[in-house]
């Protein structure tokens, strides 16, 4: 599945999403094929956050790998529903998938990530 071309990446595969005064972040469909089958999801993030912050960590059968953020701003929700089931994010990455949406501090800095045309070309194999 190609990457969504209304959201912004980061290198290490997550993608932030704007969605009105709120950025919506989770992994891409490449990082979810390099995991396999997600099994346990923990975000340790809460408050104020910085840019290239963890916001937590994603474990498979396969790894373990933390989870990052292309920005700075304040955690408003996390996706419980991924939470009390990673498969989720196998199931459906870019929608019901989602991990965590913050309130950004400074808007510009999604055009500091990577367009989803760059992130293919990165990801291509």
């Amino acid at each position: 599945m190609p990457a969504p071309d209304d959201r912004r990446y980061l290198e290490s595969h997550e993608w932030h999403k704007p969605e009105g005064d709120l950025v919506t972040i989770g992994i891409s469909q490449f990082a979810v094929d390099e995991l396999t089958d997600i099994t346990y999801l923990e975000i340790s993030a809460e408050g104020t956050i910085h840019k290239g912050d963890a916001l937590g960590e994603i474990e498979s059968v396969k790894a373990t790998s933390e989870l990052y953020t292309g920005m700075d701003g304040e955690v408003v929700e996390v996706n419980q529903a991924v939470i009390d089931d990673p498969s989720l994010i196998n199931r459906d990455c870019y929608g019901e998938g989602w991990i965590i949406k913050i309130r950004p501090s400074d808007p510009s800095q999604l055009e500091d990530l990577l367009s989803a045309a760059d992130y293919e070309k990165q990801t291509a194999h």
